[in-house]
């Protein structure tokens, strides 16, 4: 059975001007629910992460400062929002879902986080709306616990995964892979080991041409026997922060690709969602239940 990492937290209200992007955290498994795709043996809570695994990844110092709130108002400002004990709570139980989704997937060939792809957050860092990076904290698990030996993350958000890539800069067992908006945040990029930099209004051919092209590649030349997905919806054209020009069909062709090449090689994925911010919910909403819906049709 494909199992999906939820918690009420992941929909904690934010202070006001900040709510919106959460919304869709509790509205895409209602939606999933309400059409059949999922029960809700589908769905688990995932429980606080232990904070070894947290360390693993994280600098010391950086997640001592996020425990105890002492981060400094310009490091919350790097972030985006004020810091509270909640907020804490709620990516230390993001990253265990997207570890207990880890092992989920060796089981079923894939399995998802609701929410996750936390890919700004660096070492000794958080950034847009990104305190700690679950796929990266998730893949040294798997390492660590000797569950995978070659890992291949595959970051498809609009914007660079450049905490990810900056995290494994070292790392030969990890494979980082980012294709986003060139112009877009973050301004500084760091290198992951395969950078595609969109033009801006890139379109559904575009970017599916330069997907088609590289990924295959990937898995000839990495070899990876886990892979890690982040398939942020923030490439849609609606997106108000995307500058990338995808069709909610364009971007439900990208997800099956990858899930294709994932079952062609018989290599199990974990799916953590990452952005979306279009004016309108309900194709936020949509856009991610796709990824859900392509795979429950492959893998089921």
């Amino acid at each position: 059975m494909i199992k999906i990492a939820y918690h009420k937290l992941y929909a904690h209200p934010l202070p006001e001007g900040h709510r919106f992007p959460m919304l869709k955290y509790e509205l895409i498994p209602e939606q999933l629910l309400h059409e059949g795709t999922i029960t809700q043996e589908n769905l688990f809570e995932p429980e606080v992460l232990p904070e070894k695994y947290i360390v693993n990844t994280h600098d010391y110092d950086y997640w001592e400062q996020l425990k105890n709130l002492t981060l400094s108002a310009k490091d919350q400002r790097r972030i985006g929002f004020p810091l509270n004990e909640q907020l804490v709570e709620r990516e230390i139980r993001i990253a265990q879902g997207t570890i207990d989704g880890a092992k989920f997937a060796q089981q079923n060939g894939v399995a998802f986080n609701v929410a996750g792809g936390t890919h700004h957050a660096g070492s000794d860092w958080g950034e847009g709306f990104c305190l700690l990076n679950d796929q990266a904290i998730a893949s040294n698990y798997l390492l660590e616990n000797k569950l995978a030996s070659r890992i291949l993350i595959i970051d498809l958000d609009v914007h660079q995964g450049n905490g990810t890539a900056e995290i494994f800069e070292r790392e030969e067992l990890v494979f980082t892979f980012s294709m986003h908006g060139d112009k877009n945040f973050p301004f500084r990029k760091e290198q992951s080991n395969l950078d595609i930099a969109l033009t801006d209004d890139t379109d559904d051919e575009g970017f599916l041409n330069k997907l088609y092209e590289a990924l295959p590649k990937l898995f000839k030349q990495h070899q990876p026997d886990f892979v890690f997905y982040l398939s942020g919806v923030d490439v849609l054209a609606s997106d108000k922060l995307g500058k990338i020009s995808l069709t909610k069909a364009g971007c439900k062709q990208r997800d099956q690709f990858v899930f294709e090449t994932c079952l062609k090689h018989n290599i199990p994925v974990q799916v953590s969602m990452g952005g979306g911010y279009s004016e309108d919910i309900k194709v936020i909403v949509d856009a991610h239940c796709n990824t859900f819906r392509t795979a429950f049709d492959l893998y089921s």
